[in-house]
């Protein structure tokens, strides 16, 4: 039998902040999770999220450390349409975190943007474009 991929887990400083980010993005997350040294959440698929606290990570991992140099992952999360991408990365910037890439038509066909989370990890937005109807 082959793994079966099944979770993506994502090392935090802050858990509050870092769960406060991901809710905004429509995740479903109590908020007593944030006080909790470990989190997870099962996304609609089955594959589940989490998120561990530096010091979780270190209590078994004592010599990690973070990347450094930039991010080595990101998340993506796909929107009902272009305007709910420019609508929540406009949520997202106002609300204080940063916008690395401001919403643009990719030429790949989708609307495009990339916020960070609060520990550094790009998260993009998109959703399809509407395709162009040819005239005759």
């Amino acid at each position: 039998m082959a793994p079966t991929f099944d979770l993506i887990g994502l090392v935090v400083t802050d858990m509050a902040a870092s769960l406060s980010f991901y809710r905004r993005l429509g995740l479903d997350i109590p908020p007593s999770a944030d006080t909790e040294p470990h989190v997870e959440v099962t996304l609609p698929g089955g594959l589940r999220l989490a998120w561990d606290t530096t010091a979780t990570v270190r209590s078994f991992d004592p010599s990690w450390s973070p990347a450094y140099g930039g991010p080595r992952m990101g998340l993506a999360f796909r929107c009902d349409s272009p305007g709910e991408v420019d609508r929540l990365y406009a949520d997202l910037v106002e609300a204080g975190y940063e916008g690395h890439l401001p919403p643009w038509d990719a030429f790949w066909g989708q609307r495009y943007a990339v916020v960070h989370d609060p520990d550094g990890n790009g998260v993009d937005l998109f959703a399809a474009l509407p395709t162009a109807v040819p005239t005759a």
